[in-house]
């Protein structure tokens, strides 16, 4: 792998996002992919499909905005499967 796919902290960067009704899929550029709850990104979320759809990298691929909704993941965290810090359990 190049050094140009990892951050400075040895996480991989970002390559695509996905969404379908229930989840939201990150592809890394290391192959590595992960599918998390919509629920435990109440933004996203709640957001129209358009919304979700309307991301765009931070840096090289270190994380994903979304302007219209205020929203921010770092790739890092979506690694670790961490919800957003304010989701709270049903």
């Amino acid at each position: 792998m190049s050094i140009s796919a990892r951050t400075e902290a040895g996480i991989p960067m970002i390559r695509n996002v996905s969404f379908d009704d229930a989840r939201i899929t990150v592809e890394f550029q290391d192959g590595r992919a992960v599918a998390l709850p919509l629920a435990w990104y109440p933004r996203l979320l709640d957001a129209t499909p358009a919304q979700r759809d309307a991301w765009e990298f931070i840096g090289d691929g270190e994380g994903l905005h979304w302007e219209e909704i205020d929203e921010d993941l770092s790739a890092e965290g979506l690694l670790r499967g961490a919800p957003a810090p304010n989701w709270k359990a049903a």
